[in-house]
């Protein structure tokens, strides 16, 4: 059985627009894996795509070796997400949004507190834990929404855009962090259109106008270029492409 996240010819379009153009990637477990791609060049429709919120008949996913498609719940059990725009619940403090999660994903009791508290620790968040979310700062609560999504033991972390609106301190640190984890063998696909949040080592896949231009090792792909002029010089040679 495969394991990390397979994706396989996964197109999508909204009526005309072609959004995915036979996208294939593959992440292992152990992996961090940056999909970077301007605004607009279809990281949330594979975000979409990924968590079910939208389907296609074009393509196959595989999470953690099941089918997307035909074992819903069984690949959907495998990921945790961080999407793009927050949502803890603000007037909680970061134990019980934790807790309600756990509450959600049939977790109870002192096993849920025991599964908050390792969360917590491995963000670098308990002592935080009786803070009420809307005092936290911005990196603070994202690194809420990691321990949060990690709470049911997934294979396969989903992040997409999870620095927006963060300084520059709080941007480096958690996206350390979520190194930390691919380190601990998760499979992390971290969507993204800054190229500071890419390290050398990362397997980097680049997204424009639907489709995959580039995949490899940030840095073979770079080819002793900056990572920000490597990828102008792909997305500008790759405009005006079929999309």
């Amino acid at each position: 059985m495969t394991q990390g996240l397979q994706i396989k010819a996964l197109s999508y379009a909204y009526g005309a627009k072609q959004a995915l153009d036979s996208l294939s990637l593959s992440v292992e477990p152990g992996q961090f894996c940056a999909l970077l791609g301007p605004n607009g060049a279809g990281k949330s429709t594979l975000f979409a795509l990924l968590t079910r919120l939208f389907t296609s008949a074009q393509g196959s996913i595989q999470i953690a070796g099941c089918d997307l498609a035909q074992t819903p719940r069984k690949a959907l059990a495998q990921i945790g997400v961080v999407f793009q725009q927050p949502t803890l619940d603000l007037d909680l403090s970061v134990r019980r949004n934790l807790l309600y999660f756990a509450g959600l994903q049939g977790l109870a009791g002192r096993e849920a507190r025991l599964r908050c508290d390792a969360a917590l620790d491995r963000l670098g968040m308990a002592e935080r834990a009786e803070e009420k979310a809307r005092n936290l700062n911005g990196g603070h609560r994202r690194r809420a929404e990691i321990a949060r999504a990690l709470l049911h033991r997934p294979s396969v972390l989903l992040l997409d855009e999870p620095t927006v609106g963060l300084d520059a301190a709080a941007r480096a640190a958690i996206t350390a962090h979520v190194h930390d984890l691919a380190q601990g063998g998760l499979c992390v696909l971290w969507a993204t259109h800054l190229t500071d949040e890419v390290a050398p080592t990362d397997q980097l896949a680049i997204l424009h106008q639907g489709r995959l231009i580039a995949t490899g090792e940030a840095a073979s792909l770079c080819q002793g270029l900056p990572l920000a002029e490597a990828f102008l010089q792909r997305t500008e040679a790759a405009t005006g492409a079929p999309a």
